[in-house]
């Protein structure tokens, strides 16, 4: 156990290496990684010249927390309108008489076809609006919408208890992405976007100090829509508020020419003429090829640029636009016009998100919990070093060795994964120094119980760390398992501390057996003791 290949010593000594050079960053501020990444040459491969540092989490470095969550009755009230569009396509299909026509329920739709020979031929097509939900773990759990017939031919299509809560898991999962393109946008580093419960999203976000911005940017839903506005007399309309008028609302037709959904790219810009701050856009094919013949049946006529449900902009159609491009205006203000093109390129959201909980935690408090945490590990690891070194003498000084290199690795480790280090996170550190001088102590020992057995000094150091072996890896194994526990299982800090101690006991099992044993042997072979002082 104690004798060495050379590789297997070149081996030991590389990984120590390359884990210090990874924790090197952490000592350049952010202007000098910068500096260093520009000054690098690009065949150099970056995992020679890392540049990455520990990031550091919410309560480390300040800045924003929100909670959010689905407007559920909003986007129901959508899904059910989407219901209707679908029955009335059927109807069209079908040229059924109603009576009364589509009535919105609170849960769906309900029309009254009073003829039995209409009625029939129009509910196949309206139970294929009966789409089966699937579970990943139970397979079919109904259907998301049932369509029913009552007495006097009224027919009812409403959304089921599992329809709605898919629909609001869906809803979450795509405003969790939506979130991210537009806190990414903002140049942040390491948001943390995730699910809270089943209508709820959590967004932390280190390092911004402006909580009032990114409120803008995660509650807009940011629905942008091209129509145009209404000609006298039409009855297809609805009353939007315009910016251009002060608020004052303006009759806007239903039909929708072109969606955000169609929009690729949104850049913010200046106009030409009067050095105001706009958005330039750009649609994709099919887009560009609606948006242009729209333009070109209906030259003269304003269309009504729809942001959330208000008119903020209204220009009269001089000449086709058939480029598949355009800007819009709105009296914005640099800020905004930027904000604003930032939530068309990320997309809309499914639904409005309302706050339900804020807060902002400021750069000073980040930095006395830094400090807390530093004083902490560094009274810890004290402590520790004065116990070992007391107790078994030169071989402690070998374990404080071996822990400074776990400390080490385990910083390097972080850097390269990028790992947000909270302040949990830094209790997984000083959790991981008192484990790791655990696995010294039962090599120690069992080397001073071989020892009293008589056994000479070579046998005993070979001994006692072949047999403490299996015990350290019990130990180890274990906890390494509770940690995956809690970081699949956890959610935002607790999921910190469960990666910094995953790390620390990966090192601490190379370092404290591995790198140990190597300083062990080596100082065996340069003294050849007679006995042990450990």
């Amino acid at each position: 156990m104690l004798r060495f290949k050379t590789s297997t010593t070149i081996a030991i000594l590389v990984a120590v290496a390359f884990g210090m050079l990874l924790a090197m960053p952490n000592l350049l501020s952010q202007s000098q990684r910068d500096a260093l990444a520009a000054a690098t040459p690009s065949f150099v491969p970056s995992f020679l010249v890392p540049t990455q540092g520990i990031v550091l989490g919410l309560d480390l470095q300040g800045g924003s927390h929100v909670l959010l969550e689905v407007d559920v009755a909003e986007l129901m009230g959508r899904e059910a309108q989407n219901l209707r569009d679908q029955v009335r396509q059927a109807l069209r299909e079908t040229r059924t008489p109603l009576e009364g026509g589509i009535q919105m329920t609170t849960q769906g739709v309900q029309l009254r076809v009073p003829d039995d020979a209409a009625r029939a031929q129009l509910m196949p097509l309206l139970d294929e609006l009966e789409v089966p939900l699937e579970s990943a773990t139970i397979g079919q759990v109904g259907t998301a919408v049932v369509v029913t017939e009552g007495p006097g031919g009224l027919v009812t299509a409403s959304f089921t208890e599992p329809g709605v809560t898919e629909r609001v898991s869906r809803a979450v999962t795509q405003a969790i992405e939506v979130l991210r393109q537009r806190v990414d946008a903002l140049g942040t580093t390491e948001p943390n976007i995730q699910r809270q419960g089943e209508d709820r999203i959590l967004v932390q976000v280190p390092g911004l100090q402006d909580p009032e911005r990114l409120k803008t940017i995660l509650g807009e839903t940011a629905q942008l829509e091209f129509r145009f506005l209404a000609n006298p007399g039409d009855s297809d309309v609805e009353m939007l508020p315009s910016e251009d008028l002060a608020g004052e609302p303006v009759a806007v037709e239903r039909q929708i020419i072109v969606g955000g959904e169609d929009l690729i790219d949104a850049q913010p810009a200046f106009d030409q003429q009067t050095n105001e701050p706009i958005v330039n856009f750009r649609f994709n094919v099919s887009g560009a090829q609606r948006f242009g013949d729209a333009t070109t049946r209906n030259v003269g006529r304003q269309l009504a640029i729809v942001l959330d449900d208000r008119v903020i902009s209204a220009p009269r159609v001089q000449s086709p636009i058939t480029g598949g491009s355009g800007q819009i205006s709105g009296q914005f203000s640099v800020q905004e016009a930027n904000d604003l093109s930032v939530l068309l390129r990320a997309g809309a959201l499914p639904a409005r998100l309302t706050i339900v909980e804020e807060r902002t935690v400021g750069p000073g408090l980040g930095a006395d919990s830094i400090r807390a945490g530093i004083t902490a590990a560094a009274v810890g690891a004290l402590l520790v070093v004065i116990f070992m070194v007391a107790s078994y003498g030169f071989f402690g000084v070998l374990a404080t060795i071996s822990l400074t290199v776990n400390v080490v690795l385990i910083l390097g480790l972080l850097s390269a994964l990028g790992a947000t280090l909270t302040l949990p996170g830094i209790a997984g550190i000083v959790l991981t120094i008192g484990m790791a001088v655990d696995s010294n102590v039962l090599i120690f020992e069992r080397v001073r119980e071989e020892e009293r057995l008589g056994r000479s000094a070579v046998s005993s150091l070979d001994t006692g760390f072949s047999r403490a072996l299996g015990t350290i890896l019990d130990a180890n194994i274990t906890t390494l398992i509770a940690a995956a526990v809690l970081f699949f299982l956890g959610t935002g800090p607790v999921r910190g501390f469960a990666v910094t101690l995953s790390l620390g006991i990966i090192t601490t099992v190379f370092t404290a057996y591995t790198l140990t044993r190597l300083m062990v042997a080596t100082w065996f072979k340069v003294r050849r003791p007679k006995t042990l002082a450990a």
